[in-house]
């Protein structure tokens, strides 16, 4: 059986889990997260928000945003937009990410009282460790990817260290699991459910699963639309269909104005809340 791309992801994860541990012991994560706390996730009362996303290359459209790309001016506008979040990969191979971009989001993003999220191929809880002592504020947890056990791990480590988690689904399998994690895992640190609509094996985005899975969504979580939101017209089709954030990358990374971008796809999708 051909290895798939998560398959793939997850391998290159635990190497560079291997490596990082044998470089700082999980001793020194922790006293590193002495610094500040990072600030809480906070969703807007119109009943929509927006995880924008730093996303310097994908795998299935190569390379994004700017050759000469500024981290701090894309966060920052992204923040002043109205973002609840700002999502930094941190994937290098395939991504082109590293855990200074996360930690740069994070230092301009606190004073703006908005979090970074980790977005990674999480195998380990030393790997939410290491966020935190980057300054984020929650993570991503892609449940296809990880056993049960694997899963609980992560999570029990993020509530303890105070992080919000964005649980990622491709299809109705994971969605039921994903509603069993999050009987769970209560808490006071928010649980997100999230369904990305792209296709593991070509890669190519699928929008309509969005709204195909939108019946199993877990009720009374936020819920996330990832991938194929690029416009209002698609913030007002995943908002009535009960997704209360978007968490888009592409088409933000590929606009010359994010923040306007931002606060456009905002507008749409609060104007459909305020109509509900």
């Amino acid at each position: 059986m051909s290895r798939s791309f998560l398959d793939d992801m997850a391998e290159g994860s635990r190497q560079r889990v291997r490596a990082a541990k044998r470089a700082r012991s999980e001793a020194a994560l922790e006293r590193e997260r002495s610094t500040p706390a990072p600030p809480p996730l906070r969703l807007d009362p119109s009943g929509f928000d927006l995880i924008a996303e730093l996303k310097l290359r994908s795998p299935a459209a190569g390379r994004l945003g700017a050759p000469d790309e500024s981290v701090a001016a894309r966060v920052t506008a992204y923040a002043r937009a109205g973002s609840a979040a700002v999502s930094v990969l941190t994937e290098p191979s395939r991504f082109d990410g590293t855990l200074d971009d996360l930690a740069s989001a994070a230092r301009l993003l606190a004073p703006l009282a908005v979090p970074a999220m980790r977005k990674d191929f999480l195998v380990d809880p030393y790997q939410v460790l290491e966020a935190r002592a980057a300054g984020a504020g929650g993570v991503l947890a892609i449940v296809r990817m990880l056993s049960r056990g694997e899963l609980d791990a992560l999570l029990d480590c993020a509530r303890a260290l105070g992080l919000f988690v964005l649980l990622e689904a491709f299809d109705a399998r994971d969605l039921e699991l994903v509603r069993d994690l999050v009987a769970s895992h209560t808490g006071p640190h928010p649980l997100l459910a999230g369904v990305n609509c792209r296709d593991l094996g070509t890669l190519e985005v699928m929008p309509r699963r969005l709204l195909e899975l939108s019946p199993l969504l877990p009720p009374g979580t936020p819920c996330v639309a990832e991938s194929g939101v690029t416009s209002p017209a698609d913030v007002r089709e995943i908002t009535a269909a009960g997704y209360r954030l978007a968490l888009i990358g592409s088409a933000l990374m590929r606009g010359g104005d994010p923040g306007t971008l931002a606060r456009t796809l905002l507008a749409a999708g609060r104007t459909v809340r305020e109509a509900v």
